[in-house]
Order: C-alpha cells, then structure tokens, then sequence
C-alpha cells in the first residue's frame, strides 16, 4: 500500500529544458540592467524596476535587494578554496588547462598596452574567461545535481570557446596575435574545447543510462 507520496516522481529537466531556462534567466539579467541604467537617476529607482520587473510583491528595501541579487548574480556559485567540491574540481585536468589559458591570456595582454582595450582582445580573454566559468558551474556540483543542467552549463562552455577561437582568428587578422602565438592560443583553447566535448559525450551517455531517449 502507498501513499501520495511514495506516488509522486519529481520531474528531471533535461538539457533542453535547462538551456531554455538559463536563456530566460539570460534575459531577465539584461532586462534588469536595461532598467538599472534607464533609471539611475530617478528618486525611486528600485520601486520603479520592481514594477517593470514583475516583482509588485516586493515591499521592503531589503527584499528588493535579495531579489535582484538573485537575478544578477553569474550562475556559479563561489566556493571556498577549504570546500571539498572545489578542492575537488580544482584537481582536474580541465580545471588546470582554464587556468593555463587564462594565465597565457593575461601574460599576452600585459606585453602590449594597446590590446588592453582592443575590442577583439577584450572578447577573446572574456570569451576564454566565460568558458571556464561555465565549466566551473557544470562541474562544481554534487551527486544530487541534475545532469541535464550539467549538459547545459557545458554548452554553453563550449559555445564560449568557439567564440574565443573566432576572436583568436580575428586578431590574426588584424595582425594583433602573430601565428606562433595564434598557434599556442589556440592549443590551448582547442585543449578546453575538447575536454567540454568529451564532458558532454559523457554525461549525455549517463543521461541516456539513467533516463533512456526521452
């Protein structure tokens, strides 16, 4: 004999449903900077952007806050260097290879001050930097995290490391990066790029133990 909650199955997003969820959240973050610097200025800024946000049932100051806070914050979490998940995770291989190309990126745009503020150097470090954010949010999790939000966070790290190799071609271009270092760059960031495909390959095949084709 069973009761209603011995029935009930909690429903498991798979990535489709997740990447669709984090593009809305994508969207209310740009709206609410949208309103943010519309409004800078007027006497009643917060009461203003709660209304166009949706957020009428915000009363309090301090509700506000938490709420926007909510909304804007990057979708990882950060982890004390002493929490397990990222001791763990900053052991892996991948983990290491981000802080490779992030530490080449640096290095490469220290030695010119004119690629400081050049919009093609700019997106390829942020890009790069993007990519590793996302791999740090599908990988920081525990055992209760969804897979099918793992999938999500990492193509989305794949897509910032295509990105990246565009903003590396165009700078080769443009006669920024010259080929021995377009080449180092993009060692490194084909390195990350593959281990995001094989992560994918993965979790999808866990996906598919777990739950079949649906």
């Amino acid at each position: 004999m069973s009761d209603d909650a011995d029935d009930f199955t909690e429903e498991v997003w798979d990535e489709y449903q997740w990447e669709r969820f984090l593009q809305e959240q994508d969207r209310n973050t740009e709206k609410y900077f949208q309103l943010l610097e519309k409004y800078a200025d007027h006497p009643e800024r917060d009461e203003v952007i709660a209304r166009e946000m949706g957020w009428e049932f915000c009363q309090e100051d301090a509700e506000l806050e938490e709420i926007a806070e909510l909304v804007c914050e990057e979708e990882i979490v950060a982890l004390d260097e002493d929490d397990g998940e990222f001791e763990a995770f900053s052991q892996s291989p991948v983990y290491k290879d981000t802080l490779r190309l992030h530490r080449w990126i640096n290095h490469w745009i220290e030695s010119d001050e004119t690629l400081r503020d050049h919009p093609e150097a700019v997106r390829f470090a942020t890009r790069s930097a993007v990519c590793g954010a996302k791999l740090a949010a599908a990988l920081c999790g525990d055992e209760d995290t969804e897979i099918g939000m793992t999938i999500a966070y990492l193509k989305r790290a794949l897509k910032a490391s295509n990105d990246a190799l565009d903003a590396a071609a165009r700078l080769v271009e443009l006669g920024l990066l010259d080929r021995r270092r377009a080449g180092t760059a993009r060692r490194h960031v084909f390195k990350v790029r593959n281990s995001v495909v094989d992560l994918m390959s993965e979790y999808r095949s866990e996906w598919r133990k777990r739950y079949g084709d649906r």
